[in-house]
């Protein structure tokens, strides 16, 4: 049966995909305990990291209106046996305190370069889903000394890789629909300042309503591998995730020419939401990928 939203049920349904997503993430999550945590005061704010494990850099970066342990809860344990995870909570998210700063991907890519330079870390792999996919593409254009390989996780480099009714439903969010929602009993519970729940909510629905591209250009001149993963029905355009991975090198007849560096990978009958549940999928491609 084709299910259609219109109205009041689009904007019903992408809360139901933000709830959703928050609890089936917080509730997988294998609660892992830091090896260090702490602040790194980087232009203007202090934003929140988690380190754990030992061994090559590898930076997380979480979705909209997640924490590091909604998102990442159950990846954590396993890529922390073999590598030095940094997770960050980018502005207003989680325990980083929200910021009247301007929301932008420049600046919290550059955050995250601030983040490293506070660890004392010359350059990471950068694994970014959703929201944080588009700030780890930003901080590839920004910063691509710091960077050895890029994995992008159903996200996109500008507004038009998503499918139009994606777009279209941001637009229908108000503030008020996040009353009483899993994410603000979250908040309430790590936030450092939990009146400025509505403030920040208002910013990341301005943010997200926002068209942005970050040019094809600025895409072909990635030099570092990238690993692409999409599920089928993510919500992400496929015509215009293929034609990034073709600038990023791929889409050839590999038995006629060499293999590219970077990979794509579309994991079947998976969502936006359902393609992060897919632990043992992601960690498959994750280390065949970065090792």
């Amino acid at each position: 049966m084709k299910r259609v939203f219109k109205g009041s049920n689009v904007l019903q349904f992408v809360l139901t995909i933000f709830i959703l997503s928050f609890t089936v993430f917080q509730s997988i999550g294998q609660q892992s305990k830091p090896t260090a945590s702490g602040y790194a005061p980087v232009n203007g704010i202090k934003v929140y990291y988690e380190v754990y494990g030992e061994g090559r850099p590898i930076v997380l970066l979480h979705g909209a209106f997640m924490t590091i342990e909604a998102n990442w809860g159950q990846m954590i344990p396993e890529l922390s046996k073999t590598r030095k995870v940094i997770a960050i909570e980018l502005q207003g998210h989680g325990h980083t305190q929200y910021s009247d700063r301007k929301f932008a991907l420049t600046t919290l890519a550059s955050d995250v370069e601030g983040v490293m330079a506070h660890l004392k870390i010359d350059s990471a792999d950068i694994v970014g889903y959703s929201m944080g996919g588009s700030v780890a593409y930003q901080f590839a254009i920004q910063s691509p000394k710091r960077l050895k390989k890029l994995v992008i996780i159903s996200s996109t480099y500008k507004s038009s890789g998503w499918a139009p009714e994606v777009t279209g439903a941001f637009k229908t969010l108000k503030p008020d629909v996040f009353t009483n929602s899993p994410m603000k009993a979250a908040y309430d519970a790590v936030a450092p300042d939990k009146t400025n729940w509505t403030k920040f909510i208002t910013q990341m629905l301005v943010f997200v309503q926002e068209p942005f591209d970050m040019g094809d250009a600025n895409i072909a001149k990635i030099t570092s591998p990238v690993l692409l993963i999409s599920g089928d029905n993510d919500g992400l355009d496929k015509i215009e995730l293929m034609k990034t991975y073709k600038l990023l090198g791929g889409g050839v007849a590999a038995d006629l020419s060499p293999m590219p560096k970077s990979h794509l990978a579309i994991v079947p009958s998976q969502s936006h939401v359902s393609l992060m549940m897919q632990t043992n999928t992601i960690l498959g491609y994750l280390n065949d990928f970065l090792k």
